[in-house]
């Protein structure tokens, strides 16, 4: 399979990986895994191995006519621990490896098919100037772009992260939730061939 680059030439790229069927369930799990991997569970009380003092008795055992008590920290005490403490909780949802790998394929197929997705030889530029980036951004027709090389080129990071809804990302840090949030994915001639090593 041929794709076109942009500055002129065609590219073979592999089948397997960019002309698959969309699977929209295993796609929306896959975003819907990475998302909730970001999450972080805040929510924490204290139990009465958390609250602070109540090493000692608060009163002898026997004689007071009170019931007895160890420790001025358990949960019956006004300033006692809480009987079932909330803890952090781990929103992670579990996504196979070949179900993630899936998904991407999916993804990058169903771009191509949209003429969402383009080649290009590099991305780089002289200066982390943000009117550069702008300037270049008008060659494919919108600001919201994915940018995406083998390893992310430092000028062009700094250029873009003024410029509302362009994000710039490596083929490492790649994931469904970029690629499915941007009108358009500027992809270098590398970060094709580094994918299709991981994808293929």
């Amino acid at each position: 399979m041929e794709l076109q680059v942009a500055n002129g030439g065609t590219l073979t790229v592999n089948e397997v990986v960019f002309d698959r069927e969309f699977n929209e369930g295993l796609v929306h799990q896959a975003v819907v895994a990475y998302m909730a991997a970001g999450r972080s569970g805040t929510k924490a009380q204290k139990n009465r191995s958390d609250v602070s003092g109540g090493g000692q008795k608060p009163f002898r055992q026997k004689g007071t006519g009170r019931a007895r008590a160890g420790t001025t920290r358990g949960p019956l005490w006004r300033t006692g621990g809480v009987t079932f403490a909330a803890r952090p909780r781990s929103f992670e949802q579990k996504l196979n490896k070949k179900m993630y790998r899936a998904a991407m394929r999916a993804i990058l197929s169903e771009l191509v098919r949209q003429d969402r997705f383009v080649i290009v030889d590099s991305l780089s530029l002289e200066d982390s100037k943000t009117k550069l980036m702008i300037a270049k951004l008008k060659d494919y027709g919108t600001n919201d772009v994915l940018l995406v090389s083998e390893v992310a080129d430092v000028n062009v990071l700094l250029a873009a992260r003024n410029i509302p809804y362009c994000e710039v990302t490596s083929v490492a840090d790649l994931n469904p939730v970029s690629l499915v949030g941007h009108e358009k994915v500027v992809m270098t001639r590398s970060a094709v061939e580094k994918i299709q090593e991981w994808l293929a």
